[in-house]
């Protein structure tokens, strides 16, 4: 197989989120670096949220500045509201991550406000961008599969979402399994619904794998079709609002899986699974990534 899959790594931003130990920025930068060294193209590496309420992301400013701009590198920034749009905008994010929750259960506890008054931000975001300009946007539909407050999210709910934003011409739209329930059938049958919804929208997908079926869905967005996949270094992830929320899958593992079937990434697995080695012991903890574990193969 010659097909690219693009990687997009959330490491330093949901992959840190949910740490007790916050790093400083010059840390953050420096896994940044590494990552991108690594071969990480597209990273998100900051989020534009109140400090008080996610201290783990502190220093989003500092941290853009001190990121020289790169026509290789594409530094996101997640932004939930006006507010942070502006100051997305203001730190010369090459990118901005705007999310919209599936349930007003999760809306409300993680950013305030209901699934419909996002839609509006959004909206108003999407406005402001057309008029003053600033960077590409993506939507990322959060717990699109299952919310721990609302429970089961139906197809119905996420394609009435999804229209919403196509609507707004939003280029690329992520569906984002937040608590990890997903299984790769629904993912399968949700790809298609999302994409007869949004015809004309980039689909990029993003698991946890809080119940081990994280790499069994992007198996499943990949043979949908999907080219653009969400992963953290080392496993790392979770969310601040989210009971008994935990990592992404690993980018290493991803990376593994797909150029063993023949995809490319253009990652360097062996620097990847270093990093992921490396900013689990600086956090405290056991790599949650089975490469960082196993190693590759052949060795």
């Amino acid at each position: 197989m010659s097909r690219f899959i693009e990687i997009v790594e959330v490491g330093p931003r949901d992959g840190l989120q949910n740490e007790k130990l916050s790093l400083s920025v010059d840390e953050k930068l420096a896994l940044i670096r590494q990552l991108e060294a690594a071969g990480a193209r597209r990273m998100e590496v900051v989020s534009f949220v109140n400090p008080n309420r996610v201290p783990q992301m502190a220093g989003a400013e500092e941290i853009m500045a001190a990121l020289p701009a790169d026509l290789k590198h594409s530094r996101i920034g997640l932004v939930l509201n006006m507010r942070g749009w502006e100051r997305c905008v203001a730190a010369q994010c090459d990118e901005a991550n705007v999310v919209v929750c599936a349930t007003d259960g999760f809306g409300t506890r993680n950013q305030g406000s209901t699934t419909h008054q996002q839609i509006d931000a959004l909206a108003g975001i999407v406005e402001r961008q057309a008029v003053e300009g600033g960077p590409p946007i993506t939507a990322t539909l959060s717990v699109a599969f299952g919310c721990p407050f609302d429970g089961e999210v139906s197809e119905d709910q996420v394609v009435a979402i999804v229209r919403e934003i196509a609507l707004l011409g939003v280029p690329e739209i992520a569906i984002a399994d937040t608590i990890g329930v997903a299984d790769p059938w629904t993912v399968r049958k949700r790809i298609e619904a999302v994409r007869a919804a949004a015809p004309d929208a980039r689909l990029r997908m993003h698991f946890h794998d809080t119940r081990n079926t994280g790499l069994a869905n992007a198996f499943a967005s990949v043979e949908a079709g999907v080219d653009v996949l969400d992963a953290s270094v080392g496993g790392l992830g979770g969310c601040p609002f989210a009971p008994n929320a935990t990592g992404n899958i690993g980018t290493e593992d991803l990376v593994y899986m797909l150029e063993r079937a023949g995809f490319e990434t253009g990652y360097d697995l062996g620097a990847l699974i270093e990093v992921g080695r490396a900013i689990s012991e600086r956090l405290g903890k056991a790599p949650a990534s089975s490469l960082a574990r196993a190693g590759g193969f052949p060795a």
